[in-house]
């Protein structure tokens, strides 16, 4: 069995502290790129589980998964999240850990939301960028998606709900539950598009989506394809966390995608 080394990192901003994290196998091809992956809008690094250590095994590829400012355990962030949270987070603190960390080539992969924000590293860093893997990403405000939001804002306001999010990101439970249902839901966020970052994307693309997403329809993956031109693939039975719900699937199609590039 193939060796993964594991390697905590912080990251100083101007606002705070971020976390990641780093796997390695100890017997990787050099100068491969990294894959860094952007979390949903609950996620944190913890909650990817042994997904990025299965994802190095299966490539080769170093893996990168980092906490967002106001997640897991990087610092809280000192303020609220606005319409421009992709923009500013592309071009704010995924910037400076992209310079920490050495990445002058990478790979993209987000999950939900966090597929929106790879979509825009691809954009916004097109001789770095490789190439953009996206899992269940949304690329407008979809009225499938808020209805979602509204079904989860509502089960989260039972009693002991919240604990759920404290396991992970402790304090900051209530702030990145406010920051996922008040963003989405307000009326300010009812024309957030991902299009003009999704025209200037110019690696290959890969767009995974299950076809029982609670958050969003296939029409994401669709735009994902027409816009950036990726190769779409549909996951049957599958809701909006395939990485959990079939991780051996999942893994399967980015390792082969991968080796065609």
């Amino acid at each position: 069995m193939q060796t993964v080394a594991t390697e905590d990192i912080f990251v100083k901003t101007d606002r705070g502290q971020l976390f990641a994290r780093r796997w390695t196998l100890e017997a990787s091809v050099p100068r491969l790129p990294t894959i860094v992956m952007q979390h949903d809008s609950l996620g944190c690094v913890e909650l990817w589980r042994d997904f990025p250590q299965q994802l190095a095994v299966a490539t080769g590829h170093p893996v990168i998964a980092y906490d967002r400012l106001g997640f897991g355990r990087s610092d809280p962030h000192p303020g609220t999240l606005d319409c421009d949270l992709v923009g500013q987070e592309i071009h704010g603190d995924f910037r400076v850990l992209r310079s920490a960390l050495d990445l002058e080539q990478f790979i993209a992969f987000g999950h939900s939301v966090g597929g929106g924000m790879s979509i825009a590293s691809a954009a916004v860093y097109q001789d770095a960028c490789q190439a953009l893997i996206t899992e269940s990403a949304q690329v407008y405000a979809e009225e499938h998606t808020l209805e979602g939001i509204r079904q989860a804002k509502a089960a989260f306001a039972q009693p002991g709900q919240l604990d759920r999010l404290k396991r992970y990101h402790g304090d900051k439970a209530a702030w990145v539950l406010n920051a996922w249902t008040e963003t989405w839901l307000s009326p300010r966020f009812a024309d957030w598009t991902l299009e003009a970052y999704l025209r200037e994307v110019r690696c290959p693309a890969l767009a995974l989506h299950g076809d029982n997403d609670e958050y969003g329809s296939l029409d994401h993956p669709r735009r994902i394809h027409a816009l950036a031109g990726a190769r779409s693939v549909i996951l049957e039975g599958c809701g909006h966390v395939p990485h959990r719900e079939i991780p051996d699937t999942v893994v399967a199609t980015i390792r082969d995608w991968l080796a065609t590039l």
